[in-house]
Formats: structure tokens, C-alpha cells, sequence
């Protein structure tokens, strides 16, 4: 993308974030951070030695190892750090109700210091993917209706479609996918919703309460869009004859929706 289109781009989605912030409420009375660095465009480390990890946002990837980086990753991370800049490198941070993640990483909402939600800005500049992980899903509407923004205009990601056939899932890792659902069940293991025969989403069963059973089961025949992390069962040993060899967890009903 050219300077100037992403200029007017990031113009536009701050328009429509200055109306949304009633949906983003800023915290009151937390004091703000200086950011030593920003480590991609979802993590940044803070002067105090935290490394934080933004809740509700999923950027592009940068290379590592020899990988190349992913589309909008490197433009994902600049208009972070442009943010942060913006802050005067100070960002106030509101950990969520699970407060490190497996790394260690703090998890938290961060906002700029005039009370301006980051993450819904990065989601309304479509350089990220809107992701939901209970129990941090306090801010899901307004980062839906960010991400919504971005993609009804065309922003970013959004410029061409990063939605994936289920078929077309090859390895593992984060993606946007859809597919017709042809078996829903619930067993000892969870919930589990096939799509075509290539790939599986599964509700733990620590999370079947959030879900509605009665919902998912209409879904049989329908057409649906499910986002999350993707794991290949063949690495694992646990691939049985028959089974779909890609398995997505969906960790909150947010994660999924019946195309229309």
C-alpha cells in the first residue's frame, strides 16, 4: 500500500473511533506506563520490565527463523508505535481478568492517554484480527464494531479477503476460515462442529457453558465463519481414520458466526 492510501485510511478509522469510544471505556484513575519498546503490532514492553499483550488483537506475524513477515505485519507494528508516539510514549494499561497468557505476558487492554482504546484503533485500520479468549472479553462489541469498520470499508487485511476455505487450511497458526457444517456433537470431549470434512472446531468442555447448545445444533447445513488458532491433529498421534486432520478450539462464541 502506498503512504498516502494508508494515510487516509488511518484518517478515516480515527473518525469513526472518536465516536466509539463510548464503547471502549477508558479507565479512570490508572496511571500511565512508558513503553520501552513496541515488540510487534499486539505486544509491547513497558519501562517496568512487563511485556505486554494487547487483549482482543491478533496482528500479522513478523518473520522469524527464516519465514518471511506476513502481509501488514511490519505496517502493523509502525502504526503502533505511531500510536504510542502519539501518547507521548506513555500508554495506561488495564490488565484483564486472566493476567498472563503461557509466555508469561501480561495481558491487558492498553489506551492511549487521552483514553482512546488502542486495540480498536489497530482493528479499525484493519491491521489486526479481532480474537476473543475468555475470560478477557469485556471490550468484544467494540472491537467487533471496529473490525466491522475496517472491513465494510476495506482497510488493510480487509483489502482483499483474508477468509480461507476450509479445505484450503494447510498449516497450523491463526486464520479466518468458513465452511458448511456438517455434524455437530457433544461427547465427554466437548463440543465439536465439522465443517466438510477438513476441519473441526471444538468447545472445551470448561467452556460449553458459554455456549448454546440448541444455537450450534441449528447450525447443521448452514454456511459459517469460525476464527482462531488451527492445529494439525497428525502431529499430535491423535488423528483417527476418518477424522478431519485440522482442528480449530473456539475459545468464545465471538470466535464464530453464520455467514449470511
Amino acid at each position: 500500500m502506498k503512504k498516502a492510501s494508508l494515510a487516509g485510511a488511518f484518517f478515516v478509522s480515527a473518525i469513526w473511533l472518536s465516536g466509539a469510544q463510548a464503547f471502549c471505556p477508558a479507565p479512570v484513575g490508572v496511571p500511565s506506563v512508558a513503553v520501552q519498546r513496541v515488540v510487534d503490532g499486539d505486544t509491547v514492553r513497558l519501562s517496568d520490565g512487563r511485556s505486554v499483550r494487547m487483549i482482543g488483537l491478533n496482528t500479522p506475524e513478523l518473520g522469524k527463523q527464516g519465514r518471511s513477515d506476513e502481509p501488514f505485519a511490519v505496517a502493523a507494528r509502525q502504526r503502533l508505535q505511531a500510536l504510542i508516539d502519539d501518547s507521548g510514549g506513555q500508554v495506561v494499561v488495564l490488565p484483564g481478568k486472566q493476567a498472563k497468557d503461557h509466555y508469561g505476558r501480561t495481558l491487558a487492554h492498553l489506551y492511549n492517554v487521552s483514553g482512546a482504546n488502542l486495540e480498536a484503533q489497530m482493528l479499525a485500520d484493519g491491521l489486526g484480527f479481532q480474537v476473543a479468549v475468555a475470560p478477557n472479553v469485556d471490550l468484544v462489541a467494540c472491537q467487533q464494531a471496529a473490525e466491522r469498520s475496517a472491513r465494510q470499508a476495506g482497510r488493510g487485511l480487509w483489502r482483499q479477503s483474508p477468509v480461507l476455505k476450509a479445505e484450503q487450511i494447510q498449516r497450523s497458526g491463526f486464520a479466518v476460515l468458513s465452511g458448511r457444517v456438517s455434524k455437530v456433537q457433544r461427547n465427554r470431549g466437548g463440543i465439536w462442529i465439522e465443517l466438510q470434512g477438513a476441519v473441526v472446531l471444538r468447545v472445551a468442555p470448561n467452556l460449553v457453558g458459554q455456549f448454546d447448545m440448541a444455537r450450534l445444533q441449528a447450525l447443521q447445513g448452514r454456511q459459517i465463519e469460525a476464527r482462531g488458532w488451527v492445529v494439525d491433529r497428525s502431529r499430535r498421534g491423535g488423528l483417527q481414520a476418518g477424522q478431519p486432520r485440522w482442528l480449530l478450539p473456539l475459545t468464545d462464541p465471538a470466535m464464530m458466526r453464520s455467514s449470511r
